[in-house]
């Protein structure tokens, strides 16, 4: 493609919760100098005049910006279909029914189980029942819901008690997704990583619901990738789709871009369009010219592009290498372990999850009727 049609605008990385599989970066200092209103409107138009037609309002929590509603408004304005990815602690009615006016198009909360003891200790805080409070006013207000659920070896057994409580809260999609192994939760991936009898018992759980709610809720589940035989592809493609845009104005390809050695591109220092098109982190790995053995003689190069080249960093040390998920790959044996101690690792045994730090004020502080 030649233009983005997806814009991952992460308005800020504060979040009240300390969910132990935050994929946001460690170093949270260097995001504190967040974008401005104004600078978010000027992006959100050079986005539209790029192409982009979806804008997803992400964090962190998002619904920690005061000016959210401004900024949704401004996205609404110019066509922009938009999502709010939130935690929805902070979502009180004032706040909801002023983004609806705003022309908020979509909600997507996040949980953590389906039971408020279980949910609230992998979330680090209260939040089970305000998450609860925050759907079914989302569904109140006529707008579609997606409730997404982080899948790891702590919640994974309960997948068919979340299917219920989607189907209760009036869910219209649900997205079960596997962990990402990439910020905090690369940090935690040995206490995270399900067995893969947990995987094969929630695959099932998850074709029959497919099956009986076919008609009612799509439910999205995305696979691990450390038991897959070949990686995902990026983003469908590195700088191909999608464009992420930081807190502090950084262009990524991907949201977790930010960990690789590459030069680094800002909304503060040149046009979305220019970035796009031209800039080294944009253009490192696009296409397949790029790509060593067995990438660049495999017949899946151009389905999954190689796989994940953040992945690959974290697991090699070499943004350029064969995703280790793939089979075929050299490293697929720092995959392979991972995963032996996974299956054959003591439960009880298993080591203690490290919580995301805080990153924000007390939700309870922030103003009703806010943005």
């Amino acid at each position: 493609m030649d233009s983005p049609f997806g814009l991952l605008a992460e308005l800020t990385y504060r979040c009240p919760l300390a969910c132990p599989y935050c994929s946001n970066p460690l170093n949270m200092a260097g995001y504190r100098d967040e974008l401005a209103l104004d600078e978010w409107r000027r992006v959100l138009a050079e986005a539209g005049d790029l192409g982009v037609l979806q804008c997803h309002l992400s964090g962190g929590e998002p619904l920690l910006r005061r000016d959210l509603v401004e900024i949704a408004a401004a996205a609404h304005d110019l066509g922009l279909y938009t999502n709010l990815v939130t935690s929805a602690v902070g979502l009180s009615r004032p706040r909801a029914e002023r983004l609806r006016a705003a022309g908020l198009d979509h909600v997507q909360i996040s949980i953590q189980a389906d039971e408020a003891a279980v949910s609230d200790r992998i979330a680090g805080i209260p939040s089970f029942r305000r998450k609860i409070e925050a759907m079914r006013l989302v569904k109140e207000l006529g707008w579609p819901l997606t409730m997404n659920v982080v899948l790891h070896r702590h919640n994974i057994d309960r997948v068919a008690d979340v299917l219920t409580l989607a189907e209760e809260v009036g869910a219209d999609r649900l997205e079960l997704a596997n962990t990402q192994y990439y910020g905090w939760a690369w940090r935690n991936r040995a206490a995270l990583l399900p067995s893969r009898a947990q995987l094969d018992a929630a695959e099932v759980v998850v074709r029959a619901a497919r099956e009986r709610l076919r008609d009612r809720m799509d439910v999205i589940y995305v696979i691990s990738d450390y038991y897959s035989r070949y990686p995902k592809p990026c983003m469908g493609g590195w700088a191909s789709r999608q464009l992420t845009v930081t807190p502090n104005g950084d262009v990524l390809p991907c949201p977790a871009a930010q960990s690789l050695p590459l030069p680094r591109a800002s909304v503060r220092e040149d046009s979305l369009a220019r970035i796009w098109a031209e800039s080294p982190v944009m253009n490192a790995f696009r296409g397949t010219d790029w790509m060593p053995e067995p990438c660049r003689s495999c017949f899946r190069r151009e389905v999954d592009f190689g796989g994940c080249r953040c992945q690959a960093f974290l697991l090699t040390g070499d943004a350029a290498r064969t995703d280790p998920v793939c089979h075929l790959s050299p490293d697929h044996h720092l995959v392979a372990g991972a995963v032996e101690a996974a299956n054959t690792g003591s439960r009880a045994g298993d080591p203690a999850l490290v919580p995301r730090p805080h990153r924000a004020r007390r939700p309870d502080r922030i103003p009703r009727g806010s943005g």
